[in-house]
């Protein structure tokens, strides 16, 4: 199977109106050489957070900001894409559009089992933020509030609640990005928002009517810039429960612009406490931002973000579309020495022979060439393992006969992880857009062992079983397909 089938799953129709929309005069010319194989892009215009995903009878369901009218930031509707095995995507028409309460901005979906909100049984649920765009610019400080919609036949067509907002603003200037769960021990839904520089809980015993349980945040973790998109989930590490909780913001990542935080405590459905106050990151590259899981995937904690940053999302040299996904993560927590940290390994749908790949022993002699012949094989879409018995400092330079170089490696010095794409294609579109980028190692033992994930003009680093996850976005000239490692 060649990774470019991937793609081909889009609805041929789709495609073909993007390819039309790009021909127009004024629009820039189609970059189908960074059209990713196995990560989610819109056939065409401008997408960002994913939103909504929830897993249904079989189905992943992938909701997305999405701008239908340009390939910049627009009034915010849901896309809405498929896939039965998170390779294959379905690409649905619009879920949810823009009204007179405002644009559709970030939000979650359920599966509500019990019918609490009368919509009925097993009817999926979406909670979204309605952004009034009149009441901003006149000054208003409520002019986000939480809304419904609903479906009835697993997600082909929504519906938006009559009786719209069901949670008001305060008086708060960010108010958005609600994350929805059912707490099975209180017996209610319990909301995370995103509240300006903190999240704040709320209960309701059918998605309808929301109290206010508390708020954390303030004085806690990263606040480099205003925090987004929050998620809360239960994760089991040696028989004991602890609670995760996501919340992105922008700036302030680790390596500029975009990043998305984590804490590891506990929740009781209505506080969270966590167990340190370190600031630890879900992926310390620069294209990872506002990541959320699947709601209903059972015991699996599937994580997505989007591969793009705020400090150059706008300028990124692609056509018809702008903006991709990452690959689907599996989330667990390790611990080391007496740190809890959240780990994520690429899905186990990306494992051989789905993604073609190839892994590397580094301190064995493996003949360059032959490795080049597999690169030219898989034209830029694959995956690549490294291992190390002792790990040391060393470099692995991907090229094209263009002279693009991406440099991917380890610092023992620094103790860091390092990706290095200053010289790997276009760069001038932004001054923001970083070149060399760093990563702390967090695993303690001599070994060491690094996946790859490639992909057109991205690569994902997963090092020490996940413990260290790194993405960034390039722009070679032709596919990189010339190796060599010191």
């Amino acid at each position: 199977m060649t990774p470019n089938r991937f793609f081909l799953a889009l609805s041929v129709m789709a495609v073909l109106s993007a390819a039309s929309s790009a021909a127009e005069p004024g629009n820039p010319a189609p970059t189908p050489q960074y059209r990713p194989a196995y990560h989610f892009t819109p056939p065409a215009h401008w997408m960002n957070d994913p939103n909504g995903m929830v897993y249904h009878k079989g189905v992943w369901h992938l909701f997305y900001q999405y701008y239908p009218g340009g390939s910049t930031w627009g009034p915010m509707h849901w896309g809405h894409a498929t896939s039965t095995d998170l390779l294959y995507w379905r690409q649905l028409p619009v879920a949810l559009e823009p009204d007179r309460m405002g644009y559709i901005f970030s939000g979650s979906a359920v599966v509500d089992a019990n019918n609490t909100a009368g919509f009925g049984k097993d009817a999926l649920v979406a909670v979204f933020t309605h952004h009034d765009p009149a009441g901003e610019k006149s000054g208003k400080l409520n002019f986000q509030r939480q809304s419904l919609a609903y479906s009835t036949d697993g997600g082909e067509h929504w519906n938006k609640y009559v009786e719209n907002p069901v949670l008001n603003n305060p008086g708060i200037h960010d108010f958005r990005d609600p994350k929805v769960f059912w707490h099975a021990p209180t017996r209610k839904w319990i909301m995370a928002l995103a509240t300006e520089d903190r999240i704040t809980f709320y209960s309701s015993p059918d998605l309808k009517k929301w109290n206010k349980e508390s708020d954390y945040g303030q004085g806690q973790g990263a606040h480099g810039g205003v925090w987004e998109c929050p998620d809360l989930f239960p994760l089991t590490l040696n028989g004991k429960t602890r609670w995760v909780l996501l919340a992105s913001l922008n700036p302030g990542g680790p390596n500029g612009g975009s990043g998305t935080q984590y804490f590891v405590g506990d929740f009781d459905g209505h506080f969270f406490t966590a167990e340190d106050q370190q600031t630890r990151w879900v992926d310390y590259g620069p294209d990872d931002y506002a990541g959320v899981t699947w709601s209903n995937s059972g015991e699996r904690r599937v994580f997505m973000g989007w591969m793009n940053n705020w400090d150059y999302a706008d300028k990124v040299p692609t056509a018809p579309w702008r903006g991709s996904m990452t690959a689907p993560r599996e989330l667990s927590l390790r611990q080391v020495d007496k740190n809890v940290y959240l780990a994520s390994q690429p899905a186990r749908e990306l494992r051989k022979p789905a993604l073609p790949g190839m892994t590397i022993d580094l301190a064995a002699a493996q003949p360059v060439r032959k490795l080049a012949a597999k690169l030219k094989q898989y034209g830029g879409s694959f995956s690549l393992g490294l291992k190390a018995e002792q790990l040391a400092s060393f470099t692995l330079t991907l090229s094209n006969e263009q002279g693009d170089k991406l440099l991917i490696g380890y610092d023992k010095a620094a103790g860091q992880y390092f990706i290095d794409r200053s010289g790997a294609g276009l760069s001038d579109f932004s001054p923001k857009f970083k070149g060399r980028l760093t990563a702390p190692r967090l695993a303690k033992g001599k070994a060491g062992d690094i996946r790859l994930l490639f992909d057109a003009g991205s690569v994902e680093l997963f090092a020490d079983q996940g413990l260290t996850a790194m993405s960034a976005v390039f722009f070679p000239k032709a596919p990189l397909t010339q190796i060599s490692i010191q």
